[in-house]
């Protein structure tokens, strides 16, 4: 019992990461109904600037949130003017499939220089805490998982404030709802685009950041977490910040449940099963507004 209840532990702390990874996915594609499926190559590089930040200047990992999310939020706006600007130009039915050509391209371009800069061997911060755990009830929680997955709660939660108080939050849900409506109301939709994917490419580095805390990164794991959070984005629906979040941990106990009752290599499995279930029971997610 003991076994079962620490793999769900484990399986709750990844899930925030999954939640927190998809939740940058969900705002662009539900604002701009762009996918782009260079996301988690986005998410590779908040980790690897984590990484050099720490291995160059011994800078912290969760300190360095406060030099990479800036650095992603200007990044974004580059994506934004050189690649994904073009795309928003063109109706919405075709959007996706601009978008989807684009990502490939972002991501296979992002992959060779990750390689070319950094070799495809695997990285990984080593802190005088990594090894901390904190015992409950017989149960070993890692303090750098624990604290990553409360900085990811932190960082949806106030996602969640920022789109329902600041001013151009409230535009951004306008733009999302009917944007067409949105302009005749005066809303400049281009910088409630921009914004948007700026912020989703932000929460991108911060999701890389707290992976490169706990998980070892290389230039592979951009497919990876990628179809994680697509899965999470279906598995969740669009419209809630928060019920994004759930989703994440939803998929994160799943994994730890099938790795428990039929192994390892089935853990990976289990996404792609919520996935397809999800599409055909409730194609609109679980918490979708």
């Amino acid at each position: 019992m003991n076994a079962f209840l620490q793999q769900l532990v484990l399986g709750l702390l990844i899930g925030g990461l999954y939640g927190l990874a998809a939740a940058g996915l969900s705002l662009v594609f539900g604002v701009l109904k762009v996918l782009n499926v260079a996301h988690g190559q986005l998410i590779m590089l908040g980790g690897y600037g984590a990484f050099w930040l720490f291995a160059l200047w011994g800078l912290d990992p969760f300190a360095s949130l406060a030099l990479v999310v800036p650095g992603a939020l200007v990044l974004g706006v580059i994506l934004y003017g050189a690649l994904f600007g073009w795309v928003v130009r063109a109706h919405e039915e075709t959007r996706v499939k601009n978008s989807l050509l684009i990502g490939f391209g972002l991501a296979l371009a992002l992959d060779g220089a990750a390689v070319r800069l950094w070799t495809a061997d695997e990285r990984s911060i080593t802190t005088g805490y990594a090894g901390a755990v904190f015992e409950f009830g017989g149960l070993a929680v890692p303090l750098v998982r624990l604290a990553s997955l409360a900085l990811a709660f932190a960082l949806i939660g106030g996602l969640h404030l920022l789109l329902r108080r600041w001013r151009w939050g409230r535009a951004i849900r306008a733009t999302a709802e009917d944007w067409e409506a949105a302009l005749m109301t005066g809303i400049d939709v281009r910088r409630a685009y921009l914004l948007a994917f700026a912020i989703g490419t932000a929460l991108a580095g911060a999701a890389g950041t707290l992976v490169s805390v706990g998980y070892s990164i290389s230039p592979s794991i951009g497919l990876e977490w990628t179809l994680k959070a697509l899965i999470v984005v279906v598995l969740a629906g669009l419209g809630s910040m928060l019920g994004t979040f759930v989703g994440g941990l939803v998929l994160g106990l799943a994994e730890a449940l099938s790795a428990t009752v039929f192994g390892g290599p089935y853990r990976e499995v289990v996404g792609l099963v919520i996935f397809f279930v999800v599409l055909v029971a409730r194609p609109q997610g679980l918490f979708a507004r």
